[in-house]
């Protein structure tokens, strides 16, 4: 049924006990043919009974022609295979006609069948065509709102950047202002050296009796007493 074209068929024939073909082998015929068949198989004379039709023909030989009688079966003889070749052709004819419609109705069948499956292919080929469409749109307007949303945060970080800038110079001129007040307010004061004398004199001290630093503690007590002072005239005279 998938190919245009029919497979060429074997037919073989059977005889029955009358020479009459019957049996049919290699293919399945319809009712209708075989009624055809048998209608072609029948013998469109009256059967006559072999034996009474050879007696028959003996006793007319015999009184007209003395051939013998087995002549006279020899001539009847040929014309039952007459009989038996258009009957084998008639069935052969039908045979033919049956095959011929039967490949038709398979020719059919198939043309049927690729023009379901042409259909098939379109129909699903169009389906296919239709969803990489829609899959073409939904991309592009995913690309469209993947712009505005760019877009929109591009301007929401530009807009951050020039706050956080303005704010810093805001911040630095606020320091910058609040400095320079603080160094308005307070006042400069000069720093000198307190007891610098006794404190060069523990040193040289120090390096001479190295191993015996004791003898710097008297040094030491003054200048000890020279830093105290030096604080309580700083307290009493800055309050």
């Amino acid at each position: 049924m998938g190919s245009g074209e029919s497979t060429p068929r074997r037919v073989s024939f059977g005889l029955d006990e009358d020479d009459r073909v019957r049996i049919l082998r290699g293919v399945k015929l319809s009712e209708d043919v075989l009624q055809r068949m048998r209608n072609a198989s029948a013998d469109p004379r009256p059967p006559v009974n072999n034996k009474e039709n050879l007696g028959q023909q003996t006793r007319t030989s015999s009184t007209s022609d003395p051939q013998p009688p087995k002549t006279q079966a020899r001539t009847t003889f040929p014309d039952t295979k007459e009989e038996l070749r258009k009957r084998y052709e008639q069935q052969q004819a039908i045979i033919q006609e049956e095959l011929a419609h039967i490949a038709r109705k398979e020719r059919e069948a198939a043309r049927q069948d690729i023009t379901r499956a042409v259909q098939r292919e379109r129909v699903q080929t169009r389906q296919e065509s239709e969803k990489a469409k829609q899959l073409g749109n939904q991309l592009e307007k995913k690309e469209m709102e993947l712009k505005v949303l760019e877009a929109f945060y591009k301007e929401q970080i530009t807009q951050l950047e020039k706050k956080n800038e303005e704010r810093f110079k805001t911040s630095a001129e606020q320091f910058h202002t609040a400095a320079t007040r603080s160094e308005a307010n307070i006042k400069q004061r000069n720093v000198e050296p307190v007891c610098s004398n006794l404190q060069a004199q523990i040193l040289n001290c120090y390096r001479e009796n190295r191993e015996q630093t004791l003898q710097c503690s008297d040094l030491a007590k003054e200048y000890m007493q020279c830093i105290n002072a030096a604080k309580k005239n700083l307290l009493v005279n800055h309050g």
